[in-house]
């Protein structure tokens, strides 16, 4: 079943602003963490920005004060708030939760496991 759902990607020049969102299932129990990733063609996944559920907030530091993470947390949205993009942040985007719940069983696991969203294509191009 579809636990996380992505929208908002779509081409954009470079200077322009875009907001990906997350809705993350409910289902989904004792989140340690919601995050972004992206993955360029011919390159490894990296992480974008991440959300953890104490407070904290980090980005990788060439997006840092141009993207922002933020949660609704009564619609359990996920938000990927991007400004002044750039070529470099072309990319598809893929949502994130880090979690102590097994989806098979509904079981509180040791160790976390991670949930992907399906990725949203983001090109920036002029």
């Amino acid at each position: 079943q579809v636990l996380l759902v992505e929208s908002g990607g779509s081409t954009v020049q470079p200077g322009g602003s875009l907001t990906l969102s997350c809705k993350v299932s409910e289902r989904i129990k004792y989140i340690n963490a919601v995050g972004w990733y992206r993955q360029a063609p011919g390159k490894q996944r990296e992480g974008v920005a991440r959300s953890s559920s104490g407070g904290s907030i980090t980005y990788k530091p060439s997006v840092e004060g141009r993207f922002t993470i933020s949660r609704d947390n009564a619609e359990n949205i996920v938000y990927l708030h991007m400004n002044h993009v750039q070529p470099e942040d072309t990319a598809v985007y893929y949502c994130n939760v880090e979690a102590l719940w097994n989806a098979d069983d509904d079981s509180a696991p040791s160790v976390p496991n991670d949930f992907w969203g399906q990725g949203t294509q983001v090109t920036v191009s002029s």
